[in-house]
């Protein structure tokens, strides 16, 4: 029985784990997606790709989960340039890309 228990314990972590993962890529991709648009550059192969990942506290005192995922894209269609967003829990706390889309970004990021 406490094996059982264990398990049921263990597997439901795993699921919460996978699914915050999978909430936070998606939302890093609607947030390179929007900025290449912003931009005016092509957002090449359509994904954002995970690079790391740690604990932060937060602003409340609570610890976190901050996940760093890169994105490319193209300004004339030749060249290959590399964006990254960076969001602890599904708040924006970082990012690099486009020039022109990045000042964007940076003005709607609370300050701390």
């Amino acid at each position: 029985m406490p094996t059982l228990l264990l398990l049921m314990i263990v597997g439901a972590a795993g699921f919460f784990l996978f699914t915050a993962a999978r909430a936070a890529a998606e939302r890093a991709a609607e947030i390179g997606r929007d900025a290449c648009q912003a931009a005016g550059v092509q957002w090449l192969d359509q994904s954002v790709h995970a690079t790391g990942m740690r604990l932060r506290r937060r602003e409340d005192g609570w610890l976190g989960i901050e996940r760093t995922f890169r994105f490319e894209y193209s300004e004339d269609g030749h060249d290959r340039h590399v964006g990254r967003v960076v969001l602890l829990g599904d708040r924006l706390v970082g990012f690099s890309g486009p020039s022109r889309a990045a000042q964007a970004v940076v003005r709607d990021l609370p300050l701390h």
